[in-house]
């Protein structure tokens, strides 16, 4: 324990020893641009009705998800460019909200929890940036939602699952792709006032950490090694997020992707692992973030095709283009969710 104790502490001193502020200056220019072709790809796939082409493109969660890539550059609904773009996604969540506040539209693969998670996301995130019709329908909206989520996760559930999600509202066991999602959510609507129980947090947080693998320091799916490669940085980001920052935990997870990141374009989540070790890594700072820019914006540049888009796993263009949005803008912490404590690089 005293020898684990002072690799915490060796840890500690290099994530904020060493300042990763300035490493996204050496791509700012190329990533924006890369964002906005990115953009230009989404706006000229959209279809008529508010929907996508390929895997779930009618889906809540993936509108939602392209929703968030253009808040997370800045860009705000009925303003700009893409002002309209924001508010036809916003409309899609609400016109696809039921009675009893779930956010779907029947295109959910498993089931509705993980599309509703990330609409429920989005709607926050959005909330009190809209006009005054669109607002109305969000506070409506978003209240129920985080209901549906509350009452998903307080189902009774073996020990192993308690605090967690899965892809129905009455699941009795708990995944941490969905569980990310869900307590993102969370503490988003929080942040905005919602009257969401600290002990969900807690609770939430508790199934987190009983997805890591201590030793090593990786998470895992539904126990601590199945798609670690993917999720490890989720395990990260949501212990970040709920006030965990640089615990001797999140550090080991820290570490663990540094040694293994550049084996994610083999993964079967590349993409999805992609975004959330860059939010991670972020969060963390230091050596942990420039290390992993250095590595993910070079790579990445390369990777996007002529039309705009890249092309992410087996769930197509649309969610590939959306998610590399999503993490090549970490710095620009335009998404309230994703702020992250400015004394990260303070120490040098």
């Amino acid at each position: 324990m005293k020898y684990f104790a002072f690799f915490v502490l060796i840890l500690a001193c290099q994530a904020f020893g060493q300042d990763g502020g300035d490493v996204f200056q050496k791509y700012e220019a190329r990533a924006s641009r890369a964002v906005d072709r990115g953009f230009e790809y989404l706006l000229g796939v959209e279809q008529p009705d508010g929907t996508f082409p390929e895997s779930h493109g009618r889906s809540t969660g993936i509108s939602s998800l392209v929703g968030m890539g253009f808040l997370a550059k800045g860009h705000l609904p009925g303003q700009g460019r893409y002002g309209d773009a924001i508010n036809r996604r916003i409309d899609y969540a609400l016109e696809h909200t039921n009675a009893k506040g779930l956010i779907d539209c029947g295109d959910h693969g498993n089931g509705p929890m993980y599309a509703h998670n990330i609409s429920t996301l989005f709607l926050s995130e959005v909330s009190g940036m809209v006009d005054a019709r669109r607002q109305a329908g969000i506070d409506v909206a978003l209240s129920k939602a985080v209901q549906v989520i509350l009452r998903a996760q307080a189902v009774k559930k073996p020990e192993e699952h308690q605090g967690g999600w899965r892809y129905q509202p009455d699941s009795r066991d708990s995944d941490l792709s969905c569980s990310g999602w869900a307590l993102m959510a969370l503490r988003s609507a929080r942040l905005n006032g919602a009257p969401v129980p600290p002990q969900a947090i807690k609770d939430a947080v508790g199934y987190t950490l009983r997805r890591l693998e201590r030793k090593i320091g990786h998470f895992g799916y539904m126990d601590q090694y199945q798609h670690k490669d993917s999720l490890t940085g989720a395990g990260l980001l949501c212990l970040e997020l709920c006030g965990q920052h640089a615990t001797p935990e999140n550090l080991l997870a820290g570490e663990w992707i540094l040694a293994n990141h550049e084996a994610l374009p083999r993964c079967e989540f590349e993409f999805y692992g992609n975004y959330y070790n860059a939010q991670g890594m972020f969060q963390l700072g230091g050596k942990y973030w420039k290390t992993y820019a250095d590595w993910m914006y070079p790579h990445y540049l390369e990777e996007q095709a002529p039309d705009g888009s890249w092309l992410g796993e087996r769930f197509g263009k649309v969610y590939g283009t959306t998610m590399m949005i999503l993490a090549f803008t970490v710095p620009a912490r335009q998404l309230p969710i994703y702020q992250r404590d400015e004394r990260t690089d303070e120490a040098k």
